[in-house]
């Protein structure tokens, strides 16, 4: 029986890891989670019982946790929500459709020389019986 192991072809989707398998991104987040969570835990554990210290602390944590491990389309958590503030908040609802006219453009500056038509490749159609050959 043969044993493969699965081997990415495209090797810039892989990620180089840091420390105890994890990338720089999740080590931050990780540690920016645990300095936040674990205060939090002692603090609310002085006022009630374990149980809701616990959940306050995992309450506190996830978003980080949540912003170190997600991906989508291969954009951090960041870069997805950034796109949709300004696709629902920036940007406005209705963008008709406006294409700028390059032909009146054209028509404009010629018309300020004193040319007769735009485009100097065109000539007068050749009468018939006098086309060269």
């Amino acid at each position: 029986m043969a044993n493969y192991i699965s081997v990415p072809r495209d090797f810039s989707k892989v990620k180089s890891k840091v420390f105890l398998n994890l990338t720089k991104r999740q080590l931050v987040c990780f540690t920016l989670g645990a300095i936040i969570g674990v205060p939090t835990f002692f603090l609310v554990k002085r006022f009630g019982n374990i149980t809701v210290a616990a959940l306050s602390m995992m309450i506190v944590m996830m978003p980080l946790f949540f912003l170190a491990m997600y991906e989508k389309n291969e954009q951090p958590l960041e870069v997805y929500l950034d796109h949709f503030y300004e696709a629902v908040f920036k940007r406005p609802k209705k963008r008709p459709y406006k294409t700028k006219n390059y032909y009146e453009l054209l028509a404009f500056i010629a018309a300020k020389k004193g040319e007769k038509t735009v485009d100097k490749g065109v000539k007068e159609p050749v009468p018939k019986g006098k086309e060269k050959r």
